[in-house]
């Protein structure tokens, strides 16, 4: 699987021995707070595969088909302990613990294996915009007034490595993301 390493999405093919690989980029670490109160960095996902994607509670657009295949990725691999996820809320002053809390429950959304995330709303969309790549700018400068709003889900491998992104609104994305993740699964 190729391996990205900035916001064109261009593939970087390369061995897993190869010296390249020190210069592809990381997911730099954050600290965020989950659904359940816990403190959620980089950490949590040390030696895990993992999904991020950005949504927001009130949304009624993209976001409840973009949670609803989520949730087949948890179904998926629900005893999994190798794979996570984690949405990221770009509207956090909206989007409280306890609120995320409440979207949680309403949806069948296990704590342990699916990360709701809040915090400091500068920090989320830097990790959207400059971490995760997640959103496409089409050559357009965004700016921390912009509104993040995207249906991209990336894909994370153990080593805090970008390796695909997928239209999380596509159920044919979705096939070829698990398809993805067993194959990153097998080569670690």
């Amino acid at each position: 699987m190729p391996f990205y390493n900035e916001s064109s999405f261009t593939p970087k093919w390369l061995a897993e021995d190869s010296k390249e690989l020190k210069e592809i980029h990381t997911i730099p670490n954050f600290s965020l707070l989950n659904q359940d109160g816990n403190i959620v960095t980089r950490n949590t996902f040390r030696d895990k595969i993992y999904i991020a994607d950005f949504f927001f509670t009130t949304c009624s657009g993209i976001c409840p088909k973009m949670t609803s295949n989520m949730s087949v990725l948890q179904e998926t691999f629900k005893d999994d302990d190798d794979v996570l996820l984690v949405s990221h809320s770009v509207t956090p002053d909206i989007d409280t613990v306890a609120i995320l809390k409440e979207y949680a429950e309403n949806r069948g959304i296990v704590s342990n294996k699916w990360h709701l995330v809040t915090g400091d709303r500068s920090n989320i969309y830097d990790l959207g915009r400059n971490a995760y790549f997640i959103e496409e700018d089409l050559g357009e400068l965004k700016t921390e007034n912009d509104f993040l709003h995207t249906e991209n889900f990336v894909l994370i491998d153990k080593n805090q490595r970008i390796r695909g992104i997928y239209n999380g609104l596509n159920k044919t994305a979705i096939q070829q993301l698990i398809k993805d993740i067993k194959t990153l699964k097998e080569s670690f």
